[in-house]
């Protein structure tokens, strides 16, 4: 198998693509971006929980943390992941705090594969940086935010099968490594 080769054959890609994968950890991490571009060299749909969300409500992330707060955000969120878990392969990518839900995360770990993208903190903080609508970052010091979350969620996010580094690399490194973890994953499972 082209498991141990730098670019996967055919038969190994599709082994990587057998079932849904759910992308998982802290705001920053890469779950969007990374996932658009593991979803296209697996030739899989990709879709975005928080786009979903925002489609479904017709308001943004941050206006429905605004208006409702997070709870109520958190329960259409589960829905919305629920709904995008219908077994059909594709790549998702989930809010940060998506996977902390107790019904949210057996059905992410039940019917897909979760990848952890664990990135670290100066990592994540350059990123936030880059966007403006972050409703837990919103007039807090972004580094003091992420360490917090990180110390409650890494032990967590760890109940994931495959934990991939997001480090300030190109995405193709990161999602080269976690087309390699796939394949080991469903070579595994049909084992």
């Amino acid at each position: 198998m082209a498991c141990d080769s730098k670019i996967p054959d055919e038969a190994a890609l599709r082994l990587a693509a057998a079932r849904p994968v759910t992308l998982i950890g802290l705001m920053g991490a890469g779950k969007t971006t990374v996932g658009r571009r593991l979803a296209a060299r697996l030739s899989l749909p990709f879709v975005d929980a928080d786009a979903e969300i925002e489609t479904a409500s017709g308001l943004t992330v941050s206006e429905i943390f605004e208006r409702f707060g997070e709870a109520h955000f958190r329960d259409g969120e589960r829905r919305v992941i629920a709904r995008l878990i219908d077994g059909v392969p594709k790549v998702i990518a989930t809010g940060g705090g998506a996977f902390m839900n107790d019904d949210t995360r057996a059905l992410i770990l039940e019917r897909t594969l979760a990848v952890w993208l664990d990135a670290d903190i100066p990592t994540l903080v350059e990123r936030v940086r880059r966007r403006e609508n972050r409703p837990l970052l919103m007039g807090r010091d972004p580094g003091e935010v992420l360490t917090e979350l990180a110390r409650v969620r890494a032990p967590i996010y760890a109940l994931a099968p495959i934990r991939i580094p997001s480090r300030a690399a190109p995405h193709q490194e990161t999602v080269s490594s976690i087309i390699t973890a796939l394949i080991a994953a469903n070579g595994a499972e049909k084992s």
